[in-house]
């Protein structure tokens, strides 16, 4: 499938064709083991399962909490390390965790004894999806905080829809839910399946409604190139249900691109002001500290005021996104907007960890330098006057490469202090040492656009010069895809004493 503005001139996700193994017999399957039963989502999935009845065990390098104690609570037993003794138990299907390597010994055991299995999405595709009503949101930004929005749109209603999101939505509590009501919403990951299913995993979420949010190159380690991602969104936007719907962000020109591959229909949202003909359109009335207040008009039509608590006009797309889609699904506007003025957003997404003397300490997912910006410019418009550090690790598997080395030194424009710590380091990198993000250079490049940059290896040394350097009114925002190293807790930690 060639992306219809360029030749097909690298193999990626979308064109990849899983290899063959044993077949599965999903309604007889009754014991079922999951190789990375402690992920969030692969935990959560195996209490489902329990709860349906099946006999589950599972398996994974660490189990830690919340996830231990909760596979403690439902009673399914796991061990701690893989090994092919953990299949004696002859299960009649193996789910193959994403982060489960070829060479795994589970996974060699388990093809040297014919053992069927299959990948987490489609395990999931085949055992909840089917009678529901799939809810697809993709995109490369915004996917977590869409997804959590939109179930919590369809809760608030008196639905109760399924859910599966990479992130925790504060309202509900929870990533992972089976619902009882048709509508099931779940975060469609461009990423790869499995070891041996590299297609992206939501071509087994068999989408009946999809959003796509934005479509830009991400995930380096997987997709060689803009072409290969773009072919990857065509794909989904191909396997749109013929009688669903398709929101998509009408106002780039890279998602306009894959929308004729689509034989649902398609509405394009946006904020309007340029010349892309827009099916919905959120004009902004005030956009502050304590979000946005923006009018909805849909096919020409008012469709009322809305108050969204989000900061950042990269959230009203959002909101804007999910309000098309649950209207769709049969929700109405008033409750639409009372759900939405409730929302209390998500986990790691401008998240408040706290503030001491006078600091506020915030968390952020953001990793790729369009995200980064976004965030930053959110953050500023919500704490305006005050001076605003961004703190950075690069951890992704693209973020730790020189690919966004010039896209990164023009993101940070609208903080006043940037800091980064060394970059992430993993053994299974295989990258020759100029493939790596000098970060050396990109703090001259910052400095050299306004902010003041620095590059400290460690995140104790940044503790230190934040807490030393840092007055009351600051705000503190720390962009990792992981823990930051403990960087948040330290912080606030040091200010309080």
């Amino acid at each position: 499938m060639a992306d219809k503005n360029s030749s097909l001139t690298s193999i990626g996700p979308a064109e990849r064709v899983p290899e063959p193994r044993p077949p599965v017999d999903f309604q007889r399957a009754r014991r079922v083991h999951l190789m990375g039963i402690g992920g969030s989502a692969m935990g959560n999935f195996a209490g489902l399962l329990a709860a349906r009845g099946l006999e589950v065990r599972g398996s994974d390098a660490g189990i830690y909490e919340p996830m231990r104690g909760q596979l403690e609570r439902w009673q399914i037993p796991f061990t701690e390390g893989y090994g092919a003794t953990n299949l004696a138990w002859a299960p009649d299907l193996v789910i193959v965790g994403n982060v489960i390597r070829r060479d795994n010994p589970e996974a060699t055991e388990m093809r040297e004894r014919a053992l069927p299995y299959c990948s987490f999405p489609e395990a999931l595709g085949e055992w909840l999806l089917e009678g529901r009503v799939p809810v697809v949101v993709t995109g490369t930004h915004g996917k977590t905080t869409t997804t959590s929005l939109l179930a919590w749109l369809l809760e608030a209603n008196g639905l109760s829809p399924g859910l599966l999101v990479g992130g925790v939505p504060t309202n509900l509590g929870h990533s992972f839910q089976a619902g009882s009501a048709p509508p099931f919403v779940l975060e469609g990951d461009e990423y790869d399946t499995a070891y041996y299913d590299k297609r992206p995993k939501f071509v087994h979420y068999r989408p009946h409604h999809a959003i796509l949010t934005s479509v830009e190159f991400d995930h380096a380690d997987i997709y060689p190139d803009f072409g290969a991602v773009s072919r990857a969104f065509r794909l989904l936007a191909s396997l749109v249900h013929p009688k669903g719907l398709l929101v998509a962000w009408g106002e780039d020109q890279r998602v306009v691109d894959v929308l004729d591959a689509c034989r649902a229909r398609v509405v394009r949202y946006g904020l309007g002001g340029t010349a892309a003909p827009l099916d919905a359109i959120a004009t902004i009335r005030e956009l502050g500290a304590d979000g946005a207040d923006f009018d909805l008009h849909l096919d020409g039509r008012h469709v009322g005021r809305f108050r969204s608590p989000m900061s950042g006009r990269h959230n009203v797309l959002n909101a804007t996104a999910a309000l098309v889609t649950v209207l769709d699904l049969g929700v109405s506007a008033a409750g639409a907007a009372e759900a939405l003025s409730a929302f209390r957003g998500v986990k790691k997404r401008q998240e408040i960890k706290g503030e001491a003397a006078g600091v506020v300490v915030m968390d952020d997912y953001a990793h790729h330098p369009t995200a980064v910006r976004e965030t930053i410019a959110a953050i500023r418009a919500r704490y305006p006057g005050r001076r605003l550090w961004a703190l950075f690790e690069a951890e992704s598997n693209t973020s730790r490469r020189k690919i966004f080395q010039k896209a990164y030194a023009t993101a940070f424009d609208a903080a006043d202090e940037v800091v980064f710590c060394s970059p992430l380091w993993k053994d299974s990198d295989r990258l020759a040492a100029d493939q790596y993000l000098d970060v050396a250079d990109l703090v001259e490049a910052i400095g050299a656009r306004g902010p003041r940059a620095r590059f400290l290896p460690e995140v104790d040394a940044i503790v230190d010069l934040v807490a030393n350097e840092a007055q009351a009114g600051d705000v503190v925002l720390g962009m990792s895809g992981r823990d930051f190293r403990g960087l948040h807790d330290k912080l606030l930690a040091r200010l309080a004493s």
